[in-house]
């Protein structure tokens, strides 16, 4: 896959079968459409496209949004070279951008600066100022521009279509698996290794605090969970948890901090990326600290447990 980045450019000049949206966790549905996208590409001999935007359109219109992501950009850009698409354009979104008519926004960005040949319109997506046009009306825009426009198929999974929506649901409820299952990967999260309170170590569970690069990322449930850790290219099984410590402090903030099993390494201002793999128990208050250092032990065994079946 090739990145094409339009910031600071206006044109490309090509000739694309393409789709466009925010595309948040690229998850199953996501996949779905750039699924037909590729084949209407190769029914046409024609490079496939996903464009897609740096920042949540959300953001740019009201500076103190503050979004719930699935993914940052470098992740998501990832994940969608994972689908085979042959070029990611990464296109600014802008609040001149966002006072374009959808008629004028295919005219002047989508066809004459990218060159788009196809537009494959997702079932439930709108576009341009106020979003006030629909498929219809972006099908006659086409057509009066020479552009073809096809509304793609929806996805449907247990009567239900997949959205990013529902996969942050999922994940603030600590349904993991599900929210696995429509990701189509393991929901992960990266970051630095920032300085704790060390209590861990002190009962045998020394942990790494994470301080997630993306600002903005989806932090599941408060609990404890089965994940898979990635160090320096090396994954470790551990456990990690979520909350605010309250047999310990009670912090007013959110603790995420993991324990990787079988590495005594120092990880300080170092990174490392977590995949969550199943929830194992909400966060509680115990009463003594012989309790909670009980309660640490069965953790770990209910999640060793947990990933034996991990391949």
């Amino acid at each position: 896959m090739e990145r094409i980045d339009l910031t600071g450019k206006s044109i490309i000049g090509g000739s694309f079968v393409g789709t466009i949206g925010f595309f948040d966790g690229v998850h199953l549905g996501h996949r779905y459409l750039i699924s037909q996208v590729k084949e209407e590409a190769k029914r046409l001999d024609l490079p496939s496209a996903v464009i897609t935007f740096p920042v949540h359109p959300r953001k740019i219109l009201q500076t103190d949004y503050q979004p719930a992501l699935l993914c940052g950009l470098e992740e998501k850009i990832e994940q969608l070279e994972t689908t085979g698409i042959d070029y990611c354009i990464i296109l600014p979104f802008t609040t001149d951008l966002s006072n374009l008519p959808a008629k004028e926004f295919m005219q002047q960005v989508l066809k004459n600066d990218i060159g788009l040949h196809t537009l494959l319109v997702g079932y439930d997506h709108r576009f341009g100022h106020n979003r006030e046009d629909g498929f219809d009306e972006y099908q006659a825009y086409g057509k009066e521009m020479g552009m073809n426009v096809i509304r793609a198929k929806e996805l449907q999974i247990d009567g239900d279509n997949v959205s990013s929506t529902k996969i942050r649901r999922l994940l603030k409820n600590g349904d993991i698996e599900k929210a696995n299952n429509l990701l189509s990967y393991n929901y992960t999260l990266s970051g630095k290794i920032v300085e704790g309170y060390r209590v861990g170590r002190t009962i045998g569970f020394p942990t790494a605090n994470i301080r997630s690069w993306e600002r903005f990322k989806v932090i599941p449930k408060l609990g404890v969970y089965a994940v898979l850790v990635h160090v320096r290219d090396i994954i470790y099984e551990g456990m990690l948890y979520i909350g605010t410590r309250p047999t310990l402090h009670n912090d007013p903030e959110i603790s995420v901090e993991v324990n990787i099993f079988d590495f005594n390494a120092d990880l300080y201002d170092q990174s490392l990326t977590v995949e969550f793999i199943d929830f194992i128990r909400e966060d509680k208050k115990f009463d003594a600290m012989d309790q909670l250092v009980e309660q640490i032990h069965n953790d770990r065994k209910s999640v060793l447990k947990r990933l034996k079946s991990v391949k």
